[in-house]
């Protein structure tokens, strides 16, 4: 078994199944592993601003029975005298057994990786990659749509500078079947080497510019905010921010038993009122993110389950 997850394709088609399979079983009877990370410690260096990530990180290991030590900004921690990334791994490394990083630097997980003495998972590196946050989505896309061969899979917003959306197309495109369909201003449409990629392999995929138009066609809509913080200025953020919201009316378009999916945070993308509506699950997806991230923990450390 691998000692660190930097990217989503670190793990085989084989090890996605294997941790999926073990979250399945975590949350159908989360009590029988309540005590296998007893006396065990992550720490969670977050360098970047977040909510789901750090806290479903911290439940996952508070579930397990172990503890949580780390920072929440990279001004509280010794990075904000100048203190390098492979430094401070180096001495988390005495505190910990294993560690989450978000770091707003493409790569910084993968220097920490390089210089740790404890298996270290990649949380986020500015616009890169986001390996757990693709877990997450694999498993609800699973649980709720009991597949994942064959779907189509609209992908909506910041294609361009959305780690999420990098590692969710790079972990899709690996199953038999998948169509993409890539929903996007031309300003924000997916880097050329996810393009390339799809190409080379023969996936099936198309870009437009209209939500609308293309609802009818999709069994999952992956839905994603325009970053502020990704933009060089702000004149192109403010011009863009809203290409597109996902209310109401466009939900009648789509199938009945389509699923929304969305990374979060959510600014005004999807419209409060879709909130209501059975097939959005982005608040589920929240959850599962949790088991998976059990899992993972587990899976990193060599527990097994016979240990439980």
């Amino acid at each position: 078994m691998m000692k660190h997850l930097i990217d989503p394709l670190d793990l085989t088609a084989e090890e996605v199944n294997e941790f999926l399979d073990l979250a399945d079983k975590i949350m159908e009877e989360p009590s029988k592993y309540r005590h296998i990370c007893d006396g065990r410690k992550l720490a969670t260096l977050f360098y970047e601003p977040s909510t789901r990530t750090r806290l479903s990180f911290e439940a996952a290991m508070l579930n397990l029975g172990g503890s949580v030590l780390g920072f929440s900004s990279g001004t509280d921690s010794s990075a904000a005298k100048g203190e390098s990334v492979a430094d401070t791994i180096r001495v988390v490394s005495n505190f910990a057994d294993i560690c989450a990083i978000r770091h707003p630097k493409e790569g910084a997980p993968l220097v920490a990786a390089l210089h740790s003495e404890i298996p270290v998972i990649n949380a986020g590196d500015g616009g890169h990659q986001h390996p757990t946050q693709t877990l997450t989505d694999l498993m609800t896309i699973r649980s709720l749509k009991k597949r994942i061969n064959g779907l189509t899979v609209g992908i909506c917003g910041d294609l361009k500078f959305g780690r999420t959306t990098h590692s969710l197309i790079k972990s899709l495109a690996r199953y038999t079947g998948v169509k993409f369909v890539l929903i996007s201003p031309q300003e924000l449409r997916v880097p050329d080497y996810i393009f390339e990629s799809l190409q080379a392999k023969s996936i099936a995929f198309k870009q437009v510019e209209r939500l609308d138009e293309v609802m009818p066609e999709l069994d999952v809509l992956y839905m994603t905010r325009v970053q502020r913080e990704r933009f060089f200025n702000e004149e192109d953020y403010i011009r863009l921010k809203d290409s597109y919201i996902l209310d109401a009316k466009k939900m009648e378009l789509a199938k009945e038993d389509m699923i929304v999916l969305h990374p979060l945070p959510r600014v005004n993308e999807i419209a409060v009122e879709v909130d209501h509506d059975p097939r959005a699950c982005y608040f589920k997806q929240v959850k599962y993110g949790m088991y998976v991230r059990m899992a993972l923990i587990m899976k990193l450390l060599g527990l097994e389950e016979s240990e439980c």
